[in-house]
């Protein structure tokens, strides 16, 4: 089988650990019988380097002609990268926005694993995640503060900002029905999260959430106020199954999800259309700070392109191929330096790559 598979490397660590992760699909394709054609595609600062804008609209169309998009880290360091220096439209997190809604990549999925090799580095206490946990953060991706109307403007000689939070029935259905379904393949049970006592788009998502529900049976729903859920996620992250949220309350907490399994970079997330077409990325960000040393952890993009041999290619063999890797590598001992604890083996970014490919 050939895969077709766009690859943004993207800024900071991101052609690092995008590299590792190419190198492992090489090695799936080698060990599966199948090939991977890699299409290189520019977005984020390296396409403001070469084209003036975060994502041009040939970017576009040679990603709609790919199965699926791998994806590294976007940006920089906003402080002194003079691509912060650019109206907010042509920054670099304008082309990910950008690039989401021309794909209608609504729902994002972001696992949150405690492997058990790893719990020296939960900053959480033993005796809460003893056992390990495992949930899934769904977000809405292409809805709500991110995509509303917004301004900044001068009201009675005063400055004054404005964000809308905007969601219709049809968005929330959408994310629901596809929480839900992935629910049924895990332990059943979805925790809807919103601000349903203050906010009307929250009271309108806990409806037709509730709607949905009524089509799976089998599913528990419960529903949790945000503030609440962030609290739990560090009180009782066992708890948690699938967790359904819109776009800026699933931001915030899967990367508070990430920091409780011990580190962000060993988060995977696939952002995922009406179709088999993804785009997979790390959770975490370009760490300018660290680019180019070699010490990145590549794992959560590793693990992202599993997410994509099963989520867009139906590959689920190959994909326990690639997870099943990466706990063995764990088990014998090999850290990169994030989630490094004593007695264990320290590696960079292309021995950790290695590693995992000589145990598929």
């Amino acid at each position: 089988m050939q895969l077709n598979i766009g690859v943004i490397k993207g800024d900071g660590i991101g052609p690092e650990i995008v590299t590792e992760a190419m190198k492992v699909l090489d090695r799936v394709g080698e060990v599966y019988g199948h090939s991977c054609e890699f299409t290189q595609l520019l977005m984020g600062g390296a396409s403001i380097d070469v084209n003036g804008i975060p994502l041009t609209d040939e970017t576009i169309k040679a990603a709609k002609a790919c199965e699926a998009v791998l994806m590294g880290s976007i940006g920089g360091d906003a402080s002194t990268s003079p691509w912060y220096q650019l109206e907010p439209s042509k920054r670099p997190e304008a082309g990910l926005l950008k690039i989401r809604k021309e794909l209608n990549l609504f729902a994002n999925l972001r696992p949150a694993v405690l492997y058990d090799e790893l719990k020296g580095a939960c900053p959480l206490k033993e005796e809460i995640t003893a056992g390990g946990f495992d949930m899934m953060i769904m977000r809405e991706l292409t809805g709500g503060l991110y995509f509303g109307e917004r301004s900044t403007e001068e009201i009675g000689g005063v400055m004054t900002a404005k964000d809308s939070l905007t969601y219709n029935e049809v968005e929330i259905r959408r994310i629901a029905k596809r929480g839900f379904d992935i629910a049924m393949k895990r332990r059943k049970k979805v925790t809807s999260v919103d601000k349903a006592n203050v906010l009307d788009s929250s009271r309108l998502w806990r409806k037709v959430v509730a709607e949905v529900a009524q089509d799976y049976p089998e599913v528990t729903l419960e529903n949790m106020l945000v503030d609440n859920c962030a609290m739990q996620l560090v009180k009782d992250p066992k708890q948690f199954d699938v967790i359904l949220t819109e776009n800026m309350f699933g931001d915030i907490l899967s990367d508070e999800a990430s920091m409780v399994t011990g580190s962000i970079g060993m988060l995977a997330s696939a952002s995922l259309n009406e179709t088999k077409f993804g785009l997979y990325e790390p959770s975490g960000g370009s760490a300018p700070d660290i680019a180019g040393q070699g010490i990145a952890n590549p794992i959560a993009t590793i693990l992202s392109a599993a997410m994509m041999l099963r989520f867009s290619f139906d590959l689920d063999k190959e994909a326990d191929a690639i997870e099943h890797a990466v706990g063995r590598v764990l088990s014998d001992g090999y850290r990169t330096g994030d989630i490094m604890s004593e007695g264990k083996k320290k590696v960079g970014t292309v021995q950790m790559g290695d590693l995992i490919c000589e145990r598929i």
